[in-house]
């Protein structure tokens, strides 16, 4: 059994620190350690401009779900100008600053080991903050033990954790294309832009934000809902001060702002 394994797989640590988003793989990672180590595990979310506040207050009510520990740490990410300025390799700048403040916090209870949520599938992606955790000694429990995420969801399931079948949901920065500078205001824009259209049901979805343009995708099943409320959604985005408001047909795909790297010089 998964779970089991990852359990025991924290048995040799005196402590635990997980870096704990609240989304299903941390939160998977999380609980093995509380189940293994009790008080000896702690969870620590990174708040920050590019994390949806619901996306904190969601993390901590899963962390009190688990039982475990939590703590959160405030970082000012786009006070980087690595991450302002949005290079491909923005989350690595962003990672390492992320990391940083976890070990920190990690550090005033007495923690020295850091883990996160990285499944045996993320070695496949475009992901540049693995470098970062790889230099700082960061340990990816799901990984080592080669756990894909539909074996993460089984064992979120096994746990009786609630959100085992919540969606993925990378920080706000991935909706910008590399190179466009990153501002509070746009983060702000595109935050409201999703919260918007989760409210009317769409829950697998990103808004893309190309300056005035706002690229719309979501599951190709829900294209025809998107299509039918558009004047509604048009309306909103507008006062949101996109002047464009346009429907990607391939569909929601993660990573889909990773298309280019290969073309660019």
């Amino acid at each position: 059994m998964d779970a089991a394994r990852l359990i025991d797989y924290f048995k040799k640590f005196d402590g635990a620190a997980v870096a704990f988003s609240g989304g299903v793989d941390s939160s998977v990672v999380a609980a093995a350690a509380y189940r293994a180590l009790h008080d000896r595990a702690l969870a620590v979310t990174v708040a920050s401009e590019l994390v949806p506040e619901s996306d904190i207050l969601a993390a901590s009510e899963i962390a009190r779900t688990i039982g475990i520990k939590h703590h959160i740490a405030r970082v000012e990410a786009l006070g980087n100008e690595a991450v302002a300025k949005n290079p491909p390799d923005r989350c690595y700048h962003c990672k390492s600053d992320d990391f940083g403040a976890i070990r920190k916090a990690a550090s005033g209870y007495g923690i020295s080991d850091i883990f996160d949520g990285t499944n045996h599938d993320d070695a496949s992606a475009y992901r540049p903050g693995l470098k970062a955790l790889s230099e700082m000694g960061i340990r990816s429990p799901l990984r080592e033990l080669k756990i894909n995420k539909a074996g993460v969801r089984k064992i979120a399931a096994e746990l009786g954790l609630p959100n085992s079948e919540r969606p993925s949901s990378p920080c706000l920065a991935s909706r910008f294309p590399y190179g466009t500078r990153i501002t509070k205001e746009a983060i702000a824009r595109v935050a409201a832009a999703e919260e918007f259209l989760r409210a009317m049901g769409f829950k697998v979805l990103r808004v893309r934000d190309h300056g005035g343009i706002a690229r719309i995708e979501v599951e190709k099943d829900a294209l025809p809902a998107i299509l039918e409320a558009g004047e509604k959604i048009v309306a909103k985005l507008r006062s949101l001060g996109y002047n464009y408001v346009v429907l990607d047909l391939e569909g929601f795909r993660s990573g889909s702002m990773d298309i280019n790297l290969g073309k660019q010089p």
